[in-house]
């Protein structure tokens, strides 16, 4: 009898932590799932450079352009002795993300270039050691992050790093990179060397690299900046479960932590996951928290050609669709060297406040579309005790006036436009609610109608019907 009381205690304690787990989870990722929109940024010394090396432009993004250019050591830490950046002003990168509408801040304290943004003990590659500006630059964004109520995150490329000896390294071909006249030489030393282009790089295990570096410098991310919100990790090139263990053990540091699925996989998936640069089909979800970080134009980091900028309309309307699948946007910037953003990432972020200003209420905090595809948009939905309040998000304003919400058999309570609250006539037919629109859409990207209904909305049809439908990435 003992021997079952026991066994029955011993179950009721693991179904507790289980669930005390669980709600652990719940708690941490709630201001995340009602944030929906966060900028990404990624600064450091390849703004430098800004795309062009010995004279010629490196394909692909500016942030990889050590790798890209297979720059040796020496020669890429001497640029650092050019990144003096005295325009920065961490309270103007705060308020920009603040006024488009963005709720948290994601910055790369150290990229795969190995170089902190930070003053590390851990290494000398750093701004406060190898920088004529000499100074933390986490810090003061920090402390603009608490003045504006920003959360703040951090990426750390936890296993790439180019640098600092014993760090990973992608076997990117120097063919793909530039004209360099020995590229099939350099191509052939980093296939004989995990990636490695340089012999400095070589000098010291990749072991040794996480003991020295990594794991010290997640731990100052991790002591030194106040609430931490985001560990975004990032590339785990020649990651292990045993390195991995060592970095994950660090996050103890910060219990309300969150992080994405990048620090070592299967084993360590995190807490979301980070499609990059698109937007997942309907057919992908499943069921987890998820996040696409994505570009403005066609680089992270900066680069001074690239000109291939997205329009405000384009962005808006990703970040709604993202928002009616359930998922959250990080909409990267890349600073310039000298601290300042540029100037048509500004332009498009004043473009996208000015439409958050107006209908944020359709994007904080709301769930997933319940509906199947919208011919002419998206919908997001708000649910509560009282019933559901459907954002249906007008892409193709309707000729005839009248915007259908086909197969919704809700009762219709009460409709209006967000953009300046004209109410607008709702019935209950056959084929679904009806809406009674103004002959012109109040907002040519995408204007919003809230609907609020009876009860709860159930799905009107399953992942895979979606699919079938041709819902867009």
């Amino acid at each position: 009898m003992k021997k079952i009381i026991v066994l029955m205690l011993a179950c009721i304690t693991l179904v507790q932590f289980a669930f005390a787990q669980d709600t652990s989870h719940e708690a941490r990722m709630q201001w995340w799932r009602e944030a929906r929109f966060g900028m990404f940024i990624h600064w450091g010394v390849y703004a430098v450079p800004a795309g062009t090396y010995n004279g010629q432009k490196i394909n692909r993004i500016g942030e990889w352009i050590m790798n890209r250019g297979k720059i040796p050591v020496a020669e890429y830490q001497a640029f650092a002795r050019q990144f003096n950046p005295v325009l920065y002003d961490p309270e103007a990168w705060v308020k920009a993300a603040k006024d488009a509408g963005m709720k948290y801040i994601v910055i790369t304290a150290k990229h795969h270039d190995g170089f902190a943004l930070f003053n590390s003990k851990a290494s000398t590659w750093d701004v406060a050691d190898a920088t004529p500006y000499k100074k933390d630059l986490l810090k003061p964004l920090a402390d603009a992050c608490r003045k504006y109520g920003i959360r703040l995150g951090f990426y750390y490329s936890q296993a790439q790093d180019w640098n600092n000896p014993g760090g990973a390294a992608s076997r990117k071909p120097a063919s793909e990179g530039w004209a360099n006249p020995d590229s099939a030489k350099i191509d052939a030393y980093t296939a004989a060397h995990n990636g490695h282009w340089d012999p400095a790089q070589e000098t010291k295990t990749m072991s040794q690299y996480m003991n020295d570096v990594a794991v010290p410098q997640v731990r100052e991310l991790l002591s030194n900046y106040g609430d931490v919100a985001v560990l975004w990790w990032d590339t785990p090139t020649g990651m292990t479960d045993e390195f991995a263990a060592k970095l994950d053990a660090e996050l103890k540091r910060q219990p309300m932590i969150i992080t994405n699925d990048r620090l070592k996989r299967p084993n360590y998936p995190g807490d979301y996951k980070t499609p990059e640069q698109r937007i997942p089909n309907l057919s992908e979800l499943d069921g987890k928290d998820w996040e696409t970080c994505m570009t403005m134009n066609e680089t992270w980091g900066y680069k001074s050609y690239a000109n291939n900028w997205k329009s405000v309309e384009t962005l808006v309307r990703n970040l709604i669709d993202i928002a009616s699948k359930g998922g959250n946007y990080l909409l990267n910037v890349g600073p310039k060297a000298d601290g300042t953003f540029p100037q048509e990432s500004i332009d498009i972020l004043k473009g996208m406040g000015a439409w958050m200003k107006l209908n944020g209420e359709s994007i904080y905090g709301t769930k997933a579309s319940p509906l199947a595809p919208l011919t002419w948009g998206r919908c997001t939905k708000k649910q509560s005790a009282n019933g559901t309040t459907l954002y249906l998000h007008v892409f193709d304003w309707p000729a005839d006036g009248r915007l259908l919400v086909p197969g919704l058999k809700n009762t219709a309570l009460n409709a209006q436009l967000l953009a300046n609250n004209t109410k607008c006539k709702v019935e209950n037919t056959a084929d679904g609610v009806v809406i009674s629109l103004p002959a012109k859409a109040p907002d040519a990207i995408a204007s919003v109608v809230k609907l609020a209904v009876k009860g709860n909305v159930a799905n009107t049809v399953d992942a895979k019907e979606k699919m079938k439908t041709g819902a867009l990435d």
